[in-house]
């Protein structure tokens, strides 16, 4: 099986300030790290240079891990803290066994916020398919946020061992994870649930069990509801759907049209100029692979 790597599918998360750690009230801290991540997050989403955000997201990393030691059942800490293992492993590393252990870590984190507001999910790493799936449909808006950032993170995780056939056999637990989100708010983050089963219907081709025809549909859906505004999108939308299927003309479309585009969004830019950068790789490298 060809490892398919993403460039900018996961959201950047906000990120906690050092000083948040010195507060011993949760509530206090809490509200301070809404505003502090909320403008950090939002100086991150709107950065043109990639390598300013690369080189700076393993403080962040390291802050998260000690924001966790000091409140080890802050939900919001843990969903935070998985997000952002889950984008840097997957945006910003190279490596293959490093984004392992980055996503592993993201993980994780994503299960345990999920076990922080929702008991039963302490236990879901060893529940079987049927009581996983019957546990998730007791799920309600109150708990999407951590449900979002453990579908999230697991996902990263697969596709970072898409060389492992232990690990893609939990992908029917991700799947079910992600229909649930889509139950509970299909328009959740713009459309980014639509991405992600875009990107897991066609993780595998269709002798194996994939569903690229299925993944169409969300990834046209995604741009919809995007206004065509996140290039990432049609840059995963080439590289999952048209490379599998090998459609030579709507991979180029897509890609060209990327590339074409303003890539300066309100809270896209970064992943837009690194979509961009992925979109001219995929041309030059077309002929190789069709």
């Amino acid at each position: 099986m060809r490892m398919k790597r993403t460039i900018s599918i996961f959201p950047l998360p906000a990120l906690l300030a050092l000083l948040v750690l010195q507060s011993g009230c949760a509530i206090v801290m809490d509200r301070v790290t809404g505003k502090l991540a909320g403008n950090l997050s939002s100086a991150i989403l709107n950065q043109e240079d990639p390598e300013t955000v690369r080189d700076g997201a393993p403080a962040y990393l390291l802050l998260m891990d000690s924001m966790i030691e000091g409140n080890p059942e802050s939900a919001s800490a843990l969903g935070s803290a998985a997000n952002l293992y889950a984008a840097y492993g997957a945006v910003f590393v190279e490596d293959p066994e490093r984004a392992k252990r980055l996503t592993r870590r993201g993980r994780e984190y994503g299960l345990r916020a999920m076990c922080v507001v929702h008991e039963p999910a302490c236990g879901w790493a060893g529940m079987d398919f049927a009581s996983f799936d019957a546990d998730l449909a007791t799920l309600t808006a109150d708990e999407l946020p951590e449900l979002y950032s453990f579908t999230v993170s697991s996902l990263a995780y697969t596709r970072a061992n898409s060389d492992d056939w232990g690990v893609l056999a939990e992908l029917p637990k991700v799947e079910s994870a992600l229909n649930r989100l889509y139950q509970l708010d299909s328009d959740y983050q713009s459309g980014a649930i639509h991405l992600y089963l875009g990107i897991l219907n066609t993780i595998r081709p269709p002798a194996l069990g994939g569903k690229p025809e299925v993944g169409r549909e969300h990834f046209e859906k995604a741009i919809e509801l995007s206004g065509g505004k996140d290039l990432s999108v049609k840059v995963e939308f080439a590289r999952s759907y048209a490379r599998l299927v090998y459609d030579r003309e709507l991979h180029d479309s897509l890609l060209k049209d990327v590339i074409e585009s303003d890539p300066v969004q309100p809270g896209l830019t970064l992943f837009n100029t690194l979509a961009q950068r992925q979109a001219e790789t995929l041309l030059e490298t077309a002929d190789d692979y069709f």
